[in-house]
């Protein structure tokens, strides 16, 4: 299927590894061109060279902090008028207890999982109003729709940025701009990959079995973890021509883990 996109520009922040570089791939598998940001040099080089490699496309990379002033300047620097904008980031550390959550974890959050996004769709949208094209979607977590204690770092200001996208959505919808969020659930990405294998190293047992474990435990029905590219394609599905009439929506994957019917 042709999604229409081809030739398009995308920035993706977040985009070394994980959800945020299946994106990128799935993007780049219909024609569109990079930009790329994370915090760690090397891994997005790495990154930039595989999708350069394998789908033919342009791809520029910049490596700074999407969750700085200085970060986001050198980030819009290099791509201050992309046609597609997608945003997710490292999760921040899991909470069992609230109250050990700290004042500079929280300033820390807000930064990555609000405001900087904030700041990076003020900043695209004009330009896309102006050509009468454009999408955003920002991954954020189910922990937006079902709050949870192990979870509040990553819930609290995705459930603002929700917020604020579907208020800013319905403003834009008439200048065929959409913005969307995806909700993932548990998925194997590199951060999930450190944190199990650190937990199975001190429990004597190894990542799959941890992972069942905790699929066991959190009753997660596909009694597994989702793979990156099913987030990343639908990703791209929602910033396709397919999808000009969607928009202010917030998408559960999930693997059947929440039980609601809307």
């Amino acid at each position: 299927m042709d999604m229409g996109i081809r030739g398009r520009r995308a920035l993706v922040n977040g985009a070394s590894a994980g959800m945020g570089r299946a994106a990128a791939e799935m993007l780049a598998a219909e024609g569109v061109d990079l930009v790329l940001s994370a915090r760690g040099a090397a891994r997005l080089e790495e990154t930039a060279d595989h999708i350069r490699q394998r789908f033919g496309v342009k791809v520029s990379a910049v490596a700074a902090d999407h969750g700085t002033d200085e970060g986001r300047a050198r980030i819009l620097a290099a791509c201050p008028d992309p046609d597609i904008l997608v945003a997710t980031c490292s999760p921040p550390p899991m909470t069992p207890d609230h109250r050990a959550i700290t004042m500079d974890q929280w300033k820390a959050s807000l930064d990555t999982g609000l405001l900087g996004p904030v700041q990076f769709i003020e900043a695209v949208l004009p330009g896309m109003q102006a050509r009468r094209w454009g999408r955003i979607v920002n991954i954020a977590s189910i922990a937006v729709k079902y709050p949870l204690e192990l979870r509040i770092l990553s819930g609290g200001p995705r459930a603002a940025l929700i917020n604020y996208t579907v208020a800013v959505a319905r403003r834009v919808a008439v200048d065929n701009v959409t913005l969307n969020a995806v909700l993932p659930g548990m998925f194997h990405t590199a951060a999930v990959h450190d944190q199990f294998t650190e937990t199975a190293r001190r429990n004597g047992t190894s990542y799959d079995i941890e992972v069942a474990k905790f699929a066991e435990f959190h009753q997660i029905p596909a009694k597994r973890f989702g793979d990156a590219r099913d987030v990343g394609s639908l990703v791209a599905w929602l910033c396709s021509e397919y999808a000009s009439y969607m928009t202010g929506q917030s998408l559960v994957v999930d693997g059947a883990t929440t039980r609601s019917t809307f």
